[in-house]
């Protein structure tokens, strides 16, 4: 099912509507052609009463002004030292850019307005380093905001800060962004580049809990890509300020900015704070979704068909894996107090959601479990995933011969060997 998909999207619509959506989009992306899409995504997005605040950077056109004048910007993406003639280019091409983006608003039918509402000071001086006229946010005009998005403006926010006597700061446009959705308490950062993604080693990053980055960020800050380090640390800080998710997309790809925001998958790089991931008991609401979330896997013969009826029987005995709010793998865990010997079974990941470690983590809790229930042992039956319950959850090879009495009696009927 495409993300566009109303059925696909209708699910989210309660979660979101009237919720702030930090859209953070690189410069580079705005000159793309794919920009037209990107802003229709936009006009989804506000037709379903999501409020919505776009944070524009201005790199590229800087770059490409300093080749036209022949001159040297000394400060590309806002971070380092900016002197006066890259704020003068800064000026000139951030005004471009709003302009392009108040155009491509405007042909959707989209009111929209550029903002001074970011109040910077100097960045000072760093390692005995004048920064000069490069800022850092000091506060937000949080009821300038508030006030445009309940009248339904967009505000359309310049990678500049204003002080109080009127000096222009160039920005991070990504530190803009992070500060803009901690005043204005959003529900995600998302930032648009020319990137599938935050990649580490070589590999691309699909989802990683913001603790475990900051680790990366720590003690392995090389091995990030430096073209997406700002954004790196800048999701790591959204979700240290309370930002739930914190998403990082590839800007050029038709129709990612819906898929991205409407689909357990999405196609680029998410970081997310501690609360988005849950394992909870299944019930009965549940059911439906556990026939469909394992219904290849049961055709397949890797998990025994089970009926509505079954489920019934032993609801307590089964778990849920959930994604913002939406099942993507499961468990169960089957006790024969007889014996003070519990049963793994039900294991299945979408295949969506593999290679992230949420197997092992259901693995892991259901051990958890057993424990807590006082078992003495722990079995586990499976046709093809052997090699999976042994490397990963250290089960050792059993015999029949090892299993209770009354699973016994089932494993003899099924057939199943």
């Amino acid at each position: 099912m495409k993300p566009t998909d109303l059925r696909g999207i209708l699910q989210y619509i309660p979660r979101f509507r009237e919720k702030t959506f930090i859209i953070a989009i690189d410069g580079a992306i705005v000159t793309d052609e794919n920009f037209a899409n990107i802003v229709l995504d936009v006009a989804v997005l506000r037709s379903l009463n999501i409020r919505v605040v776009i944070v524009h950077g201005a790199s590229a056109q800087i770059e490409a002004l300093a080749a036209q004048q022949g001159v040297k910007a000394s400060n590309l993406d806002g971070s380092g030292i900016t002197d006066g003639e890259t704020l003068d280019l800064a000026l000139t091409a951030a005004n471009r850019v709003a302009h392009e983006i108040l155009e491509g608003l405007s042909a959707n039918d989209l009111r929209a307005v550029t903002t001074n509402g970011i109040v910077a000071h100097p960045l000072g001086i760093l390692h005995g380093v004048d920064h000069l006229f490069t800022g850092k946010v000091e506060r937000v005009d949080v009821d300038l905001f508030q006030s445009l998005l309940a009248q339904g403006i967009l505000p359309v926010v310049p990678p500049l800060g204003f002080d109080g006597d009127g000096k222009t700061y160039r920005l991070n446009s990504d530190h803009a962004a992070v500060a803009l959705a901690e005043a204005l308490k959003a529900t995600k950062v998302i930032f648009i580049t020319t990137s599938d993604g935050v990649f580490a080693e070589g590999q691309l990053i699909r989802q990683m809990l913001a603790s475990d980055l900051e680790r990366i960020l720590a003690s392995k800050k090389n091995d990030i890509l430096p073209e997406m380090l700002s954004k790196a640390i800048h999701a790591a800080a959204a979700c240290r300020a309370g930002i739930p998710r914190v998403h990082i997309i590839n800007g050029r790809v038709d129709e990612g900015l819906l898929a991205e925001v409407f689909s357990n998958e999405g196609i680029g790089t998410l970081i997310y704070a501690n609360e988005y991931e849950q394992i909870r008991r299944a019930m009965k609401k549940d059911i439906r979704n556990l026939l469909l979330l394992t219904k290849n896997s049961v055709a397949n013969e890797e998990l025994i068909k089970r009926t509505r009826v079954t489920f019934e029987k032993q609801l307590g005995d089964y778990y849920i894996f959930e994604i913002d709010k939406n099942p993507v793998a499961c468990v169960a865990l089957h006790v024969y107090p007889e014996q003070n010997t519990g049963e793994m079974a039900y294991l299945y990941v979408n295949p969506s959601h593999e290679n992230q470690g949420i197997g092992r983590k259901l693995l892991q809790f259901v051990e958890s479990k057993a424990r807590e229930l006082g078992l003495t042992e722990l079995i586990a039956l499976s046709t093809q995933a052997f090699n999976y319950v042994t490397s990963k959850g250290g089960f050792v090879e059993g015999t029949p011969d090892d299993l209770p009495p009354a699973r016994r009696e089932k494993y003899d009927q099924s057939g199943r060997k």
